[in-house]
């Protein structure tokens, strides 16, 4: 179980989880893709030569392990059969990636029409097409309607009225899930735990909203209420939370069942399982996460005498995230005097919160690793930022490199897969980078990087 140490739990100016390492050269594995290996201290990854690589693109760069990303999207939907899982695509999509998604027999989730426009270009089914959001348009909900979406997860009673004028107007039905609030707030960061009550998302159940909001569905001849959606949050390490929460949608099932007269057949319980991106985080298997939630569903359905609804779940950034890595390039290094006479190393590189806002915006940990060459020097406790006119630039708060660490190197950080190219910027004018999907030897270029042409097609001078 992670540890999830408070902010300030530091010895010296180091957190305490973080522990010198025997040898600076070394991989984490479970930091990493599972094709992930130090070779003479080049990193290595499906294969090929990452210094090689970046060679060939320059850096920064996303570095996307297809073999991993296949077998934890497997691992995912073998474990949680015949329950659908669905690929987040908000945490990286791409119109390969989408194909990746459909090909290992995986759903998807989109939540804007730019996200739909990708996966409809990647010849997913529709009807295995899930989309989420809190204010669709109606322009965007009749293009999902119309395309034959699987379902759409509605979110406030306006778009209830929404979705019920465009199926009168288009003689096309919608199938629709109503998003819930359980009252349960997994352990998580505040701005992305999303069950507890006060936040922008879903029908309370407490407060009688969601029965409310089944009730006027209903209403509407065009729509099909498939079921209740619940998402208690992200970053979750074990199905804890989902025990309280599985009770409280259930038992709402029932009582839509006993007094609206309607048998909804299915239930999405959410996911947003956690990965691993420093040593104090431990996530568990596919297989573990789903045995504990098939029995939670299974001991609350006997306990309230009904069937057993289809289940799907969301593992959100669980299968993208540690398939990748960024690597940049070490621009300078520098020492910064601390009080009590100590100093900290600062390691700038050639990209940053233009590519993994994460650390910045959520105070998320990262490692890192020298990725070009094996060192003999001792390690030294260093702060990886980046080159933004920020001092919030931060890449990878704390961690141990090589002391000869210079200008030249290569660095990489692991587990960058979810939301790093997804939420990257253009801030300060910065060229987003490519991804670069690596298996069995090969390398291709599957989102290339932006150009000044690129940046300047939308500036009308």
């Amino acid at each position: 179980m992670s540890s999830h140490l408070s902010p300030g739990s530091f010895t010296g100016t180091s957190p305490v989880w973080l522990k010198e390492p025997e040898d600076v050269n070394a991989l984490m594995p479970e930091l990493w893709s599972r094709t992930a290996e130090k070779r003479d201290g080049e990193l290595h990854i499906g294969g090929l030569s990452v210094p090689e690589l970046v060679a060939n693109v320059n850096t920064p760069a996303y570095v996307l392990d297809e073999t991993d990303f296949r077998e934890r999207a497997r691992a995912f939907r073998d474990a949680f059969a015949p329950a659908d899982v669905y690929y987040a695509g908000k945490a990286f999509l791409c119109t390969e990636v989408a194909r990746w998604v459909d090909q290992e027999g995986l759903c998807l989730d989109v939540c804007s029409d730019g996200e739909l426009s990708v996966a409809l270009r990647a010849g997913i089914d529709p009807e295995r097409i899930g989309y989420h959001g809190n204010n669709k348009t109606a322009m965007e909900l009749r293009r999902a309607i119309v395309a034959g979406v699987g379902r759409i997860i509605v979110d406030s009673f306006e778009e209830i009225e929404r979705v019920g004028a465009i199926t009168a107007e288009t003689g096309t039905p919608a199938r629709v899930m109503v998003r819930v609030t359980a009252g349960v707030e997994a352990h998580t960061h505040e701005f992305i735990a999303t069950a507890h009550e006060d936040q922008k998302f879903g029908f309370s159940i407490a407060g009688g909203a969601a029965f409310e909001a089944v009730r006027r569905v209903l209403a509407h001849p065009g729509i099909d209420l498939r079921g209740l959606h619940s998402h208690i949050g992200s970053q979750i390490f074990d199905t804890a939370g989902f025990e309280v929460a599985a009770r409280r949608v259930l038992a709402l099932h029932a009582k839509i069942a006993a007094e609206l007269g309607h048998v909804m057949p299915e239930m999405d319980l959410g996911g947003g399982f956690g990965i691993a991106y420093t040593s104090q985080d431990d996530p568990r298997p596919a297989a573990e996460l789903a045995a504990g939630m098939r029995e939670i569903v299974a001991h609350e359905c006997r306990g309230l005498g009904i069937e057993e609804p289809h289940l799907s779940i969301e593992p959100g950034r669980a299968i993208v995230g540690p398939a990748m890595c960024t690597v940049y390039t070490v621009g300078t290094v520098k020492q910064v005097a601390l009080d009590g006479g100590v100093s900290r190393t600062y390691v700038s590189v050639d990209g940053g919160m233009s590519d993994n806002i994460r650390t910045a915006l959520y105070d998320a940990d990262y490692s890192a690793t020298l990725a070009g060459r094996a060192s003999d020097a001792a390690p030294v406790l260093a702060r990886i930022v980046g080159k933004h006119c920020e001092a919030g630039d931060i890449v990878v708060k704390h961690e141990f490199v090589p002391g000869d660490i210079r200008p030249g190197d290569l660095v990489a950080v692991p587990a960058t897969g979810a939301y790093g190219r997804s939420m990257a910027s253009n801030y300060n004018h910065a060229l987003r980078p490519p991804v670069v999907a690596v298996r069995d030897g090969v390398a291709r270029t599957i989102v290339r990087r932006e150009t000044v042409d690129d940046l300047l097609a939308t500036d009308l001078g």
